[in-house]
């Protein structure tokens, strides 16, 4: 695999992460508090199993393809780009399994919590921008590589009839 193509599978991981993660910031965690008491342990439920199934492969395909990237790219890259963007993957680990999963764990023990869900909403925001700067940086690279590598194409209206 040619580091290109690496780059590339890290991006479309990226961008698709940080949609989600986006999803989740803007719309699901304040939904979760409009939730009755009555309904919310069920809703918490569906919303974390639904969530693993969203975000768990991907995120462990994400951590690898960083690693790979960063051990692949460091000759090339050096250690602030290669590493950069593999750190902000361990940042957005380390607030999920350190940050997130408590506050669920505490809304799924302790049922509806509004210090706790407005807690998780405001931490979230750390992973939401760390996923948003690894996609743009990512994205940004690949446009650079794109403008060195790729032909140029005709002018669309040099062609048109």
């Amino acid at each position: 695999m040619t580091l290109t193509h690496l780059l590339l599978l890290n991006f479309t991981l990226a961008a698709y992460l940080t949609g989600v993660i986006w999803v989740v910031q803007l719309v699901t965690y304040p939904a979760l508090a409009l939730v009755g008491k009555a309904e919310f342990a069920r809703y918490h439920a569906a919303h974390t199993r639904g969530m693993g199934w969203a975000v768990g492969a991907p995120m462990v395909l994400e951590l690898a393809l960083a690693g790979w990237l960063a051990w692949a790219a460091y000759p090339a890259w050096g250690a602030g780009r290669a590493l950069g963007q593999l750190a902000l993957v361990v940042l957005v680990w380390l607030a999920t399994f350190f940050i997130a999963v408590p506050f669920h764990n505490r809304l799924e023990t302790g049922g509806y919590n509004y210090i706790a869900l407005d807690g998780l909403r405001r931490t979230n925001w750390l992973r939401t921008l760390a996923w948003t700067a690894r996609a743009a940086w990512l994205g940004w690279w690949l446009w650079q590589l794109s403008a060195y590598s790729l032909p140029a194409l005709p002018n669309i209206r040099a062609i048109a009839p």
